[in-house]
């Protein structure tokens, strides 16, 4: 889709929403702060999101004619791939086990739910396709690794301490998720659960890449 105005309609709507996303995160809605949100993979990913939409938003704006959205395509890949991740692992994985009035607050409806399936339908919608390489999955891993690496690297300037509790007081700061806490997986189960991650992300991203070709050929009868 070309049409300048309704990406204009559609990136804002998408900012905005972030924007409350983010200001729900950090516990804006709820007159506290919730101090640890730099730790979670589900805000890392969003602050990634929320500034490609922003750099979408200014391209258009800018940009006097309909057309398609060019703005990185590589990292919107990337980022498309990460909030995906934050997703499905939230969805499937991690709601099922909290408590569901803390599911339905707004920072983790926008940044699970309303902001991922938006930020990958502006891929599916307004970009060019047939430019995705078939690189793009195996180098966006370097998003879920480096996260790993910093979860572990900040646990160590921690101290490894596992009596320092998140916002919430029910795990420990160190280890946001079950699947990173060796103390509750095992070292060889952290292994394992981030090999099957990372092997998931991989498999989406190059179902990701045959839909780009598909979605290539469409666009080429439509131009």
């Amino acid at each position: 889709m070309k049409n300048r105005t309704v990406q204009l309609i559609y990136q804002s709507v998408y900012c905005a929403f972030a924007l409350v996303g983010t200001l729900g995160g950090i516990g804006f809605f709820y007159n506290q702060f919730y101090w640890d949100f730099y730790i979670y993979f589900t805000n890392i990913s969003s602050y990634l999101c929320f500034g490609v939409m922003l750099a979408e938003l200014i391209q258009t704006a800018k940009r006097k004619d309909d057309g398609y959205v060019s703005v990185c395509p590589r990292l919107k890949f990337i980022s498309m791939l990460g909030t995906l991740l934050t997703f499905m692992v939230f969805n499937i994985m991690i709601a099922p086990q909290r408590d569901a009035a803390f599911n339905q607050t707004i920072g983790c409806v926008m940044f699970h739910m309303v902001l991922p399936v938006m930020f990958i339908a502006d891929w599916f919608l307004f970009y060019e396709h047939g430019k995705v390489k078939w690189s793009y999955p195996l180098i966006s891993t370097i998003l879920p690794l480096v996260y790993c690496a910093f979860v572990y690297i900040h646990a160590a300037i921690l101290g490894f301490d596992t009596s320092i509790m998140n916002n919430m007081g029910r795990d420990p700061l160190i280890y946001p998720y079950f699947f990173l806490n060796p103390e509750k997986v095992g070292t060889w189960g952290v292994v394992k659960w981030i090999a099957i991650l990372l092997v998931a992300f991989i498999v989406t991203g190059y179902l990701f890449c045959g839909l780009d070709r598909l979605l290539r050929k469409k666009q080429k009868k439509e131009d």
